[in-house]
C-alpha cells in the first residue's frame, strides 16, 4: 500500500480551483492554540473581525481597528501550517478608497504573513477588490447579512426576504466575482438565494448560514464550541466547552479551598547542594 500523500498548504489559488468539488472546510481562529489544533481539519483559518465579540466582549464587529486584527492574525499564523489564513479588513480600513484598502491589506499581509485578505462587499467595494488583487493581495468577498453594516441593515437579520434585498445582493456577489475575489461568503440569506449566487458566480461559495449548496461552510469556532448560551439558527454545536470550562474552574476552586492542591505532585522539593 503507497503511503499517503503529504497535504500541501493551501493558497488563495488552490481554494479557488476548489469551485464545484470536494466541500471547502473552513472555521474562524484567534490565537496560536486554536489554529494549531483547527489546522489538520480545516482547509482555511479566517481571523474574522466577530474576534470583537466572541473574544473582547463588545456588542458588534464595528469597534475592531485595524491594530487588532493584525495582532490576532500574527497569532493565528503560529499556529497555522497547512490551511489557508485569511485576516478580515476591519470596519473603516478600506472604505473610503481603493488606495486606502490596498494600503490596509498591504499591512495586514506584511505584518502577519496571512494569505490573503477579506472584505465586506457593497457594490463600492468591486474597485478595491480588483485594485488589491491586481497588486498581489488575493482577497475573499462578503456578501449577504455583512456584520459591519448592521447599523444601517436593521441589525443581525437573514437577508433576502424582499426583491430589491435579493437583486441588491445578487449585484453585489456579480460585482465581487468579476472584480476578481479568490472565494466570496454568502452569510444569513435564503437558500435559493444562496443556490443562486452559487451558480452564477465562477468563485467558490462559503456559506455560513446559507445553506448547503455553497461550495464551502464556515461557523465561529466559539458558537460551534458551545461556548454561548445563545448562538444563531444556522449553528450547530458539536461541543459543550462552556460547560467543560466550567466544570474544570469549580474543581479547581473545590481543591485549592481544600488546600488538596497543589500536591506532591505539583510541589518542589529541592536537594540542598
Amino acid at each position: 500500500m503507497s503511503a499517503q500523500r503529504e497535504r500541501k498548504a493551501e493558497t488563495a489559488a488552490s481554494i479557488r480551483l476548489r469551485k464545484g468539488g470536494e466541500p471547502i472546510v473552513c472555521l474562524t481562529a484567534y490565537d496560536a492554540p486554536t489554529a494549531k489544533a483547527l489546522d489538520s481539519h480545516c482547509d482555511l483559518l479566517l481571523v474574522g473581525d466577530s474576534l470583537g465579540m466572541v473574544v473582547h466582549g463588545m456588542d458588534s464587529t464595528v469597534g475592531v481597528t485595524l491594530e487588532m486584527m493584525i495582532l490576532h492574525g500574527q497569532a493565528v499564523m503560529r499556529g497555522a501550517d497547512k490551511a489557508l489564513v485569511v485576516v478580515d479588513l476591519p470596519f473603516g480600513s478600506y472604505e473610503i478608497s481603493k488606495e486606502q484598502a490596498f494600503d490596509s491589506a498591504r499591512r495586514v499581509v506584511a505584518e502577519t504573513g496571512c494569505g490573503a485578505v477579506k472584505v465586506e462587499s457593497g457594490i463600492y467595494a468591486a474597485d478595491s477588490i480588483a485594485f488589491m488583487a491586481e497588486r498581489g493581495i488575493p482577497v475573499m468577498a462578503h456578501v449577504g447579512l455583512r456584520p459591519q453594516a448592521q447599523l444601517v441593515t436593521g441589525g443581525f437579520k437573514a437577508k433576502g426576504k424582499t426583491d430589491s434585498e435579493r437583486d441588491m445582493i445578487i449585484a453585489e456577489a456579480r460585482a465581487a466575482d468579476e472584480a476578481g475575489a479568490f472565494a466570496m461568503v454568502i452569510e444569513g440569506t435564503d437558500e435559493a438565494l444562496s443556490a443562486e449566487i452559487s451558480k452564477m458566480v465562477s468563485c467558490p461559495t462559503i456559506g455560513i448560514g446559507a445553506s448547503a449548496s455553497c461550495d464551502g461552510q464556515i461557523l465561529v469556532t466559539p458558537d460551534m464550541m458551545g461556548m454561548f448560551a445563545w448562538t444563531p439558527k444556522f449553528v450547530r454545536r458539536y461541543a459543550d466547552m462552556a460547560g467543560v470550562i466550567d466544570e474544570a474552574a469549580a474543581a479547581y476552586a473545590r481543591d485549592v479551598r481544600a488546600r488538596t492542591f497543589p500536591g506532591e505532585k505539583e510541589t518542589y522539593r529541592l536537594k540542598k547542594s
